[in-house]
């Protein structure tokens, strides 16, 4: 399949996605790294002072390797701050510490799709390593052995890759009302200032959410391939 030139077209399309994507999240993380914000805060006073407002006792903010490695854990309640964040007093630093602290405010007031993505975490994993596959396969049976089969077997793939699928178009929205969230409380509590501080910090968190944007398109066209190799789309195929 990867000599496919319809599938290969998917792949420039995707690496392009995430290539612009992730060199817009870098080249704005960076700039934001050079406003320093007025509150004097780094990013893990600001995540406590966050916590602290929202009622939130039991999540605990620690730092963590890796660059831009920033993430709420559900399961330990561990709010995890990559240095640059924890330790910087900076627009970027503020903004990507109160979005982890968003998940963690979604996580306490139960939002839905967020437990919808945390339930979706096991099936999705599954249907991304072996849904392909598992369409492979059913393809083979088509051509060598059994159509109906084969076929059987291949949707049977492409409803795993669904499941993945589906588990990156609720991410999107999660993530953005994570921003939402961080955004409407840095200000409320004059953690950023507006105009230049503000902005940035918008700017930041809206290029980090494309990042969820080009996964959630890349995924859709990917889905579309698999059901199309699946003969679910167009007609049945064997090659």
């Amino acid at each position: 399949m990867i000599f496919d030139p319809l599938y290969m077209g998917i792949l420039v399309v995707a690496l392009f996605l995430s290539g612009s994507v992730s060199l817009l999240v870098k080249t704005r993380f960076s700039a934001g790294q050079k406003v320093r914000i007025q509150s004097g805060l780094c990013g893990a006073d600001v995540a406590r002072a966050i916590l602290a407002d929202a009622g939130i006792t039991d999540v605990t903010v620690q730092e963590t390797h890796g660059f831009l490695s920033d993430h709420y854990n559900p399961l330990n309640k561990t709010l995890n701050l990559s240095r640059e964040v924890y330790h910087g007093v900076n627009a970027s630093a503020a903004g990507v510490a109160a979005h982890e602290v968003g998940h963690a405010i979604q996580h306490a007031k139960g939002y839905a799709p967020m437990w919808l993505r945390s339930f979706l975490v096991p099936v999705a994993n599954l249907g991304s390593n072996l849904g392909p596959w598992i369409v492979i396969i059913g393809i083979i049976v088509m051509g060598a052995y059994s159509a109906t089969l084969g076929h059987e077997i291949a949707v049977v793939g492409v409803v795993l890759f669904a499941c993945a699928t589906l588990f990156t178009l609720v991410t999107v929205p999660v993530e953005f009302d994570a921003s939402a969230r961080a955004k409407k409380i840095l200000a409320r509590l004059s953690i950023v200032q507006p105009g230049r501080e503000y902005n940035t910090v918008s700017g930041v968190l809206l290029a980090a959410g494309l990042t969820y944007v080009a996964a959630a398109i890349t995924a859709i066209l990917q889905l579309l391939y698999w059901a199309h190799k699946a003969g679910l789309l167009g007609g049945r195929s064997n090659d």
